[in-house]
């Protein structure tokens, strides 16, 4: 599995960060118990909800341990393990799993999201944020180009089929379990800064296990041209030399019973 950058991730902490701080928003946490930030990556995120709920005890989980060393040096009062993501069963019921963009990479959404609910404390809450923009130019950009002849061998295995579906399809899962759920969508426009940004973008996220299957600097860089110029088309930047870039993520706050 391709590595986690910190330092790449986190060129975007900013517009990164406010879909977390708006599903906060939205979260009540009325029952006894920790909060666990699943997916908790490099930890900014797990600081925010350190802040927001600070009398409870944080634990975070990831599997990257890029990610890990950089969130335990960044919040020493939060506990953090590695683990899979997928199936970390926390050592108590929590008040309170929160999981920021990870769960998309996972696959078996209509399973996973009742485990979820079902590992919680009864009234507990589970608040997710996923992107839902799998139909973008910028990731509709990198099925074509790792479709190239020059690039299919290694990576058209590589391209998955985002898990994520409409807000309804998470409802139906969810209803049989959940006391509450409140789903929502939000498209974003981030103004960006760079040369390319929407590139440096999906550096730090979707492209990183494309460009880890490319053999060396000179083909990654052949890659990247590529792809740099169909999301410079479908993404020009605006009259002051920035690059409005849409973003549409899915939000969902559901209360076990």
């Amino acid at each position: 599995m391709a590595s986690w950058d910190p330092a790449q991730y986190l060129k975007f902490e900013d517009q990164r960060a406010r879909p977390a701080v708006d599903l906060l928003g939205r979260v009540d946490v009325t029952v006894p118990g920790d909060i666990v930030d699943l997916g908790c990556g490099a930890g900014n995120i797990t600081r925010l909800v350190a802040q927001r709920f600070p009398d409870r005890g944080i634990l975070g989980v990831d599997s990257s341990p890029e990610m890990l060393a950089k969130a335990r040096a960044a919040l020493p009062g939060a506990r953090f393990v590695e683990g899979d993501i997928a199936r970390f069963a926390p050592p108590a019921p929590p008040a309170l799993i929160f999981s920021n963009a990870a769960l998309h990479w996972l696959d078996d959404h209509a399973a996973l999201f009742p485990a979820l609910l079902g590992r919680l404390a009864r009234g507990g809450v589970l608040a997710v944020q996923m992107p839902r923009n799998h139909g973008a130019p910028s990731h509709t950009a990198m099925v074509e180009v790792s479709r190239m002849p020059r690039f299919r061998d290694r990576l058209a295995r590589l391209v998955r089929e985002s898990p994520v579906a409409a807000p309804a399809a998470y409802y139906d899962v969810l209803a049989p379990h959940a006391a509450r759920i409140d789903l929502w969508e939000t498209e974003y426009l981030h103004i960006l800064e760079g040369e390319s940004p929407v590139v440096e973008w999906t550096m730090g996220t979707a492209l990183r296990p494309l460009l880890a299957a490319l053999d060396g600097e000179d083909e990654r860089a052949e890659f990247l041209e590529a792809y740099g110029t169909r999301v410079a088309a479908a993404y020009p930047k605006a009259a002051d030399g920035k690059t409005p870039f849409p973003f549409r993520r899915l939000f969902l706050v559901a209360t076990a019973r």
